[in-house]
């Protein structure tokens, strides 16, 4: 709900673009646009020397690291271990219980029959006449080559100027 005013700047700021654009900034826009960009002339090359070479390293031999002994921390032969015996747990005995009687539905009176009233009859409609069908009048049509060009409203444009 923080920015439902945004719509409302686009107004504003539309109509300050406009009136910044006057025909002095159209005009010079167009004349950057129509003016060829000025020949730059090519710069000379350098010659740049060449990259020097640092010597190469030999490679470092390493002695060959000696082979680890591990000595035997385990001895060869381990005590097993006998099953665990687990206690048996007695069975819990709960307390029965007690007996709920049932519900009886209760017996409800019969609802007492309604008597809807009869609607009056209403009187059948009295029959209309045929009336007779309308004709509607005729209408001019158009031709169906119209002349060309149409009449104008605006005086011819010259093709010279004063």
């Amino acid at each position: 709900m923080a920015h439902h005013h945004e719509p409302s700047i686009l107004l504003p700021m539309l109509l300050i673009t406009l009136s910044l654009m006057s025909g002095k900034q159209v005009l010079a826009s167009r004349h950057l646009l129509e003016n060829t960009l000025p020949v730059v002339p090519e710069i000379p090359k350098v010659e740049v020397p060449p990259h020097p070479t640092l010597p190469t390293l030999r490679k470092l031999e390493l002695p060959p690291l000696p082979k680890a002994e591990l000595q035997q921390v385990l001895p060869d032969h381990l005590p097993t271990l006998p099953p665990p015996e687990l206690p048996t747990l007695p069975k819990p005995e709960l307390p029965a219980v007690p007996h709920v009687p049932a519900l009886e539905k209760p017996e409800l009176p019969p609802l007492p029959e309604l008597e809807v009233p009869k609607l009056p009859e209403l009187p059948s409609v009295p029959h209309l006449p045929d009336l007779p069908k309308p004709t509607l009048p005729n209408f001019l049509t158009l031709p169906k080559e119209i002349p060309f060009p149409f009449p104008s409203r605006s005086p011819p444009l010259s093709t010279t100027t004063p």
